[in-house]
């Protein structure tokens, strides 16, 4: 794990953040973007930061209890948290790659092998994608189309989950490791898989889309509540609208791979939130730079105060990088 890199990457990633917010308020005309954003209910605002807040920390919570599955014991939830939030200062990077440098610090701070832990990261995005299917599906029974991305989405997870529980699967994965040519290469292999056995139970997997239906589910009302407050009745057909434009517009921005989803996710928003509410241009490109303030910016910017802390810890960590502690038992 190279933190330059990540870095780079990160700086490469804001001028297409700008490039991307350039576009949609030449789209929207500015002159409609800046009535919509002066008739925005701003009263609504400290309810919208604070299920924002909601989402974030639930999704904390899923980590943490993904960390304790996997065998770290002895991590405080402060430093956890540190950790957490360390991760979305990188959701910039492509395809969020940057994310692994929660597992890098873990191993800094605790000396948990990275190879043991890495499986979180993709527990953590399938999880938050089966919940966002699950929160789409009234959408998509209200409209009677989009199933065709609900598929694409759930074969992930399932293919993923299959795998890990399928004893002869499993035992392949590990007969494979064993016959690699380099021995920290094999032993990095049989951890990886027997983390994901862990993670992937079915129950284990059942709680995680639950945290994440009712984390992402908080985004959802705080999108509705942007859409209230740009003068949409709010009513139950609301909520369904933005419980639909907003994990079909979050999907496809993380299926694409890009870095944060940008450009995709604000289009995707925008385009929906006309079809569907009826929102003119400048409304549309307001809502979607509003709600993308919250799932996106304000996690980066929280993400780098504590990135700022962690990566101290690379200087005078409390265990050596190195430190192999014993193999994570599957049962």
């Amino acid at each position: 794990m190279n933190l330059r890199v990540l870095r780079r990457r990160f700086l490469l990633s804001l001028p297409i953040a700008v490039a991307v917010v350039v576009v949609l308020l030449a789209y929207a005309d500015l002159r409609d973007a800046g009535d919509a954003l002066r008739h925005f209910r701003w009263s609504y605002l400290p309810l919208i930061v604070g299920l924002t807040l909601w989402n974030y920390l639930l999704r904390f919570g899923k980590w943490h209890f993904y960390l304790r599955q996997i065998g770290v014991r002895d991590l405080d939830v402060r430093t956890s948290a540190l950790l957490f939030f360390s991760g979305l200062s990188m959701v910039l990077t492509p395809g969020k790659l940057g994310e692994w440098l929660k597992c890098y610090l873990l191993q800094v701070r605790t000396g948990m092998p990275f190879a043991r832990s890495a499986p979180v990261i993709i527990a953590e995005r399938l999880s938050d994608g089966l919940a966002l299917v699950a929160l789409a599906l009234g959408g998509v029974l209200l409209l009677g189309q989009g199933w065709e991305l609900v598929l694409l989405v759930a074969l992930g997870p399932v293919a993923m989950v299959t795998l890990t529980r399928w004893p002869g699967a499993y035992r392949f994965l590990l007969a494979l490791a064993s016959r690699l040519p380099f021995l920290v290469v094999a032993r990095a292999v049989e951890q990886a898989v027997g983390s994901a056995a862990i993670l992937f139970t079915l129950r284990n997997l059942a709680l995680a889309v639950a945290i994440g239906f009712l984390s992402w589910g908080g985004e959802c009302l705080a999108f509705a509540l942007v859409l209230a407050g740009l003068g949409a009745p709010l009513t139950p057909t609301l909520l369904l609208q933005a419980a639909f434009i907003l994990p079909v517009s979050t999907l496809a921005g993380s299926l694409l791979l890009l870095p944060g989803g940008l450009g995709v996710a604000e289009g995707g928003i925008t385009g929906l939130t006309q079809v569907l509410v009826g929102f003119d241009r400048g409304p549309a490109a307001i809502a979607a730079l509003l709600i993308r303030l919250g799932t996106l910016w304000f996690g980066v910017s929280v993400g780098l105060v504590a990135m700022i802390i962690t990566t101290r810890w690379a200087v005078r960590p409390e265990h050596a990088p190195g430190d192999d502690r014993s193999p994570v038992s599957v049962t």
